[in-house]
């Protein structure tokens, strides 16, 4: 057979090829490495082979502890399944549940306009707009539904200040030669004239008087501003979802792993979380819209000051598409003043539940009664039955009436359907995954290995870390990625006498932190699959993104971090279980040695 033609089958089979040959190839694990630690190593890397190439879908694969746990010996089924709906999980259903009803009645799209409208349509301080609005509703929505959404919004006002896209591909591929003065001929020929005026009133009014290099360099600049603009969004997506604990996934297996390690660890809960990663978020979205801005339009007059020239009439118009946008969604009806009260509630609640720097709501009750997950879980209830229309007390007493049916704010289809229920899996897989490196040992075994690490200068750590993570979570998706390192990480902190808190924090929220190709997260994606950005375009904004986010993390755990975890401080609670119950068991055994 054709070597050429061989190799596409086995691309076209490469899926089925891991499948079997991974378990395989990992085989001599089980007979190098101590039994428990090695049979749990075995399943580990098998789950992380399959989470980076995506052999088998990523929920399929974070099932596979239920199966390979017990059977093996690791860890007992009563043990391994009940880590698939912890309070972690009940947490990130209630953000879930809310950001969905914020979705079916277009609350989202109403912020999103608001805020467009304050800033303007300055090309750098639409970015600027673009980059906070995405953000924000990224804290509480998914990073892929607000991509999604503020895409098409962004293409409509470019459009108003720029015209026709292809238009502009076409001038930016006009070159200054002798034929050239033919082609300005052609371009301002009286109907093509028209033509242009009526689909780029922006700037054709005076193209008569510019020759071709002109239109050309403003062609250009006017395609770096559109790439700038697609670009920011799923940037500002990715960064606006580590400053709350349910913006993003992993910042919740964080939460979840700290209290299967460590658990007498209550210092990481949303409120603690929102004080440190919100001033970590909004310097890293200043950075790099000054980055974004500089790479993409350059920061001058042009762009930030009021000027009397050929862009006024786009600018105008863009500001007369976002005013016609947003007078389409009307007066703010119940259902979304309603939510936009309970979503309000749900956060004010969740932040004061136990802040930490100040004292919460939480000592009314029980301690360790009332959790996060409580909470959101009271709020998101009241959803499904409060009405979306406002209730009146003279239909009760009208005969002549329409008995329209009762409709809540939220049904519990829409739930279902909104709700990414494999991440909840996913969630929970990480969950199990980290439960066997604790009972099996293989944490402890792995950290005796780590040992060569505790010369590294702990400050160069973090940053070597999240350089790591960012770097990683490039190719395989953030959730998979911290689930894979953070038990590591964690055992890394006790073999060196760190605070478990300063390399894991920074672990979290650097798998985040992927904005060097299309296929390293879901908005990256969203934005790529517009055609309009090259793989180069993302690799060089990206590449610099990275190394800003790696800096403004080691900032952050430097600074105010430092001083709201006490992360200079060794905490007593930074023992896992295991060094714990070797601890009683040799305590026990020089009991009877004694009294023998």
């Amino acid at each position: 057979m054709d070597p050429a033609k061989f190799s596409k089958k086995l691309w076209c089979a490469r899926q089925q090829l891991i499948l079997v040959l991974a378990p395989l190839l990992l085989l001599p694990l089980l007979f190098v490495v101590p039994p428990k630690e090695g049979k749990c190593l075995y399943v580990v890397l098998l789950m992380a082979v399959y989470w980076c190439t995506e052999a088998l879908p990523l929920a399929v694969t974070a099932m596979l502890p239920v199966c390979l746990f017990p059977t093996m010996g690791i860890l007992p089924s009563k043990k391994v399944c009940p880590q698939y709906f912890l309070e972690t999980n009940f947490l990130f259903l209630s953000g879930l549940v809310m950001a969905s009803a914020i979705e079916e009645w277009g609350l989202h799209r109403r912020i999103a306009l608001k805020v467009l409208k304050i800033v303007g349509v300055k090309p750098a301080w639409l970015i600027l707009g673009m980059m906070i609005t995405s953000s924000f509703l990224s804290m509480w929505l998914s990073n892929t539904a607000t991509t999604a959404m503020m895409l098409p919004i962004a293409n409509a006002i470019l459009e108003s200040l720029f015209g026709n896209l292809e238009t502009l591909k076409e001038n930016c591929k006009t070159r200054s030669d002798p034929e050239g003065d033919s082609q300005v001929k052609m371009h301002v020929l009286p109907e093509k004239q028209i033509l242009t005026v009526e689909d780029r009133p922006d700037w054709t009014d005076r193209s008569e008087q510019r020759n071709q290099e002109e239109v050309r360099r403003e062609a250009e600049y006017q395609m770096k501003v559109w790439k700038g603009f697609l670009i920011c969004i799923p940037y500002a997506a990715s960064i606006g979802g580590t400053a709350t604990l349910t913006g993003t996934a992993p910042n919740l297996i964080l939460v979840g792993q700290l209290k299967s390690y460590f658990p007498e660890c209550d210092l990481v809960n949303f409120g603690s979380w929102f004080v440190f990663a919100f001033p970590l978020m909004l310097l890293f979205l200043i950075l790099g819209w000054i980055w974004i801005a500089f790479l993409y339009g350059g920061l001058n007059t042009r762009l930030c000051i009021s000027k009397n020239d050929e862009r006024a009439a786009a600018e105008a118009k863009a500001n007369a598409v976002i005013d016609e946008d947003y007078k389409k969604l009307g007066p703010i009806k119940f259902a979304e003043g309603s939510i936009a009260f309970f979503f309000i509630i749900f956060a004010i609640l969740l932040f004061t539940r136990d802040p930490k720097f100040v004292t919460g709501w939480s000592v009314f009750f029980p301690k360790g009664y009332v959790s996060d997950a409580v909470t959101g879980v009271i709020i998101i209830s009241i959803l499904f039955f409060f009405p979306s229309q406002r209730p009146s007390l003279r239909w009760w007493f009208d005969s002549r009436a329409s008995n329209t049916p009762y409709v809540p704010l939220l049904s519990w289809r829409k739930a279902q359907e909104c709700v990414p229920w494999n991440i909840i899996l996913l969630l929970g897989g990480g969950f199990a995954m980290a439960k066997g490196c604790e009972e099996s040992g293989l944490a402890v075994w792995i950290g005796n290995h780590l040992q060569p690490l505790a010369q590294v200068p702990p400050p160069v750590a973090v940053m070597l870390i999240t350089a790591f993570i960012a770097c990683f979570t490039e190719f395989a998706s953030n959730t998979a990625t911290i689930i894979i390192f953070l038990p590591v990480i964690a055992e890394l902190a006790i073999r060196v006498k760190v605070n478990p808190l300063y390399f894991m924090i920074p672990a979290t929220t650097g798998c985040s932190y992927a904005f060097m190709l299309p296929v390293s997260t879901p908005p990256n994606s969203i934005a790529f699959a517009s055609g309009h950005l090259m793989v180069k375009d993302m690799v060089k904004t990206g590449f610099v993104m990275n190394i800003l986010g790696i800096l403004c993390v080691s900032l952050a755990m430097n600074t105010w971090a430092l001083h709201m975890f006490n992360l200079h401080l060794y905490p007593d609670w930074a023992r896992p279980l295991n060094a714990s119950l070797a601890t009683v068991a040799t305590h026990t055994v020089a009991a009877m040695n004694m009294t023998g």
